[in-house]
Parts: structure tokens; C-alpha cells; sequence
């Protein structure tokens, strides 16, 4: 990893925008209308972001740490492994990448919009939903995926890992959740890879695109930095 902090936000730039492409981009190619995958489902979302996560960190992790998430920075702080000068300007890396990711998804899939009449996959291409709309128990969801991410990536860092092993055992992790965990708000357990679509979402012309749901966007946000930072502060508590 280099020094530079500049060449380090770069990494989560470049990271982040390529979790974003290929994760978004998977949920784009089940979701949209006249996708050669569509209707691939929940199995195919699953694997994909696993993956996405995996090749995210492996095109940034020579430049940066490739946290790539918000509640991850967040958590390595609190763990005492990352400096907290570094926190808000990661933080604004990450979410920049994540809306660039997203803008190039809606490039890609462009005639697909057209075809697609329903506004509410088009939103789910891009940010997280519940699928029962209870905040309380969708705030919950979210903050026990990321506690999951934050404190497994803390153990991780206990064991050893044969070398350019570890994003696979990352997006291994990332895949878990998703099957295990995320069938109840679509787990974003990352305010970036929520945030930034969604902005995408509202400030892009998307043909039939309806509404961008701001009024759960607090719950991908909180969550996760809730779950990260409680992930890290128990990780601590082991000897």
C-alpha cells in the first residue's frame, strides 16, 4: 500500500466504483427488462456481489487499504488499526466512487431503462429496500450484517491467509451475508454502496425511474456505521 494519502483515496475511489459497477450491474442484469439475465434471482445477486467486493478490492488494495465501505473505515478506526485523520476524507472517496460505479451501470444497461416500466426494480437496481418496510427491525438487519463484516475482517487480520488470498475469503464473507442475512432489506451493510447509487438515482435521467426513496435512506446509512462500530468494539473485547 502506498503512503500517499492522495494515492490512498484513489484506491478506495477506484474500489468503491468497482463494487459498485459489478454489484449494481448484477442486480441491473436480473432486474431490467429484456436482460439476458433477467429473472436469474436472489442465488445470482448473491454470488455477484460477492464477487464484486472481491474484484473491488483487488483492483485498489496496491493503492489503499480497499476498505471501500464507510462502516468499515469507521470500524478500523475504532479498532485502533486506522488513523482517524483518514476517516471522513475515505468516507467522501468512497461515496464519490460508489455514485461513478452507478452512473456507468446506467450507461451500460441504457436501452433497458426504456423497457423497464416498473420504478421500483429501476430504484432497486441502485439502492437498497426492505422487504417488509419496518424501520426498527430493517435498522436491526442492516446493523447485524455490518457487525458480522466489521468484527469477521478484524478476526481475519488473527489468522493467516495464504498471500492475495484474502479479498476471496472478503467476498466469501460478503456472499454469506447476503444469502443468510440479506433477504430482509437487501443488505447494503455500506452507506457508500447505498448512498452513491441513490444519488446516482436521483441526479440521472432515467427513463421511467419514479421516486428515490430518501425517506429509508437513513436506515443503510445508520445501520451499517451503528453495526461496524459496535463489530469493532466487540472484536476488542477479545484478548
Amino acid at each position: 500500500m502506498h503512503d500517499s494519502l492522495t494515492l490512498q483515496l484513489l484506491g478506495e475511489f477506484i474500489g468503491t466504483l468497482v463494487l459498485v459497477l459489478l454489484g449494481d450491474g448484477v442486480v441491473a442484469a436480473v432486474s431490467l427488462k429484456k436482460s439476458k439475465a433477467e429473472g436469474s434471482g436472489w442465488v445470482a445477486i448473491a454470488i455477484g456481489w460477492g464477487l464484486a467486493v472481491t474484484l473491488g478490492i483487488y483492483c485498489s488494495a496496491f493503492l489503499s487499504p480497499a476498505h471501500l465501505n464507510p462502516a468499515v473505515t469507521l470500524g478500523m478506526a475504532i479498532a485502533g488499526v486506522f488513523n482517524w485523520g483518514y476517516v471522513i476524507p475515505y468516507m467522501i472517496a468512497q461515496i464519490l466512487g460508489a455514485i461513478v460505479g452507478a452512473a456507468i451501470v446506467w450507461i451500460n444497461y441504457y436501452p433497458h431503462w426504456q423497457e423497464t416500466k416498473d420504478s421500483k426494480a429501476i430504484l432497486g437496481v441502485f439502492a437498497t429496500g426492505p422487504a417488509i418496510r419496518n424501520y426498527p427491525m430493517n435498522f436491526i438487519s442492516e446493523f447485524i450484517g455490518t457487525f458480522v463484516l466489521v468484527f469477521a475482517l478484524l478476526a481475519f487480520t488473527r489468522g493467516k491467509f495464504t498471500q492475495g488470498l484474502n479479498p476471496i475469503v472478503v467476498g466469501l464473507l460478503i456472499t454469506a451475508i447476503g444469502f443468510s442475512l440479506g433477504g430482509t432489506t437487501g443488505y447494503a451493510i455500506n452507506p457508500a454502496r447505498d448512498l452513491g447509487p441513490r444519488i446516482a438515482h436521483q441526479i440521472l435521467p432515467i427513463a421511467n425511474k419514479g421516486d428515490s426513496d430518501w425517506g429509508y435512506s437513513w436506515v443503510p446509512i445508520l445501520g451499517p456505521l451503528a453495526g461496524g462500530a459496535i463489530g469493532a468494539l466487540a472484536y476488542l473485547l477479545i484478548p
